[in-house]
């Protein structure tokens, strides 16, 4: 019955968004309102339970993606794993738009869904962390990070300790570039590119193909 629930929920993020109305849920599978609130207490049960799975639908795409590329190809590996991503990201629009659009009014995400949302980032923490011990990924030359920049990279070292011995301007840049890969398609997926691209695909590869040069990956 939750595996029903969540489906028919799936549903209505493709229709109603993240406005989900247990209600409403319920009225689709033929129970009465009160009958849902035994599997899920609140909406936001709910929509916690959606955001989980969605994210480990992800980690599970980019997962896949970066593992069928040769271990020795470090940048063939972040294409894979970028690809993957948008691959799973414009099949699954509205799981997208619930994970990385607007955020959902009055809901806070729990601890739980900290460690699927997580997933894709250790895929990008591993590839550089392989780079740097095998020498390939050379600490790069920027502008001094900030205090509170270095900081915020040691709680990042603290929260993953397998990737704790990366250097913090490596850490850094490699965090900009995962962002810009969700930048393009999130712009892409929202409409913010129409008028500019007609060629999603090919564009989406030239602009990875450029981050995995600036991030020294070969």
């Amino acid at each position: 019955m939750i595996a029903e629930i969540k489906k028919v929920a799936r549903t209505h993020l493709a229709t109603d968004g993240a406005n989900l109305s247990l209600r409403a849920v319920a009225r689709d599978l033929g129970m009465v309102s009160s009958a849902i609130y035994r599997y899920f207490p609140s909406r936001d049960d709910l929509l916690t339970a959606l955001i989980i799975d969605a994210y480990n639908e992800l980690g599970d795409a980019v997962v896949n993606s970066e593992t069928a590329a040769a271990r020795c190809d470090l940048g063939g590996r972040f294409r894979a794993a970028a690809h993957g991503l948008r691959d799973w990201a414009t099949t699954n629009r509205p799981e997208y738009a619930l994970l990385y659009g607007s955020p959902v009014p009055g809901y806070v995400a729990p601890p739980d869904t900290i460690g699927p949302a997580s997933r894709s980032v250790v895929v990008l923490l591993t590839i550089l962390t392989d780079g740097a011990s095998s020498g390939e990924l050379k600490t790069p030359t920027s502008p001094r990070l900030p205090r509170s920049t270095r900081t915020d990279l040691k709680q990042v070292g603290k929260a993953f300790p397998a990737f704790a011995e990366l250097p913090e301007a490596l850490l850094a840049q490699g965090i900009a570039a995962w962002a810009q890969v969700f930048g393009l398609l999130s712009f892409e997926l929202f409409g913010q590119l129409v008028g500019s691209v007609t060629d999603y695909d090919a564009f989406f590869d030239y602009q990875v193909r450029s981050i995995t040069q600036r991030l020294g990956l070969q």
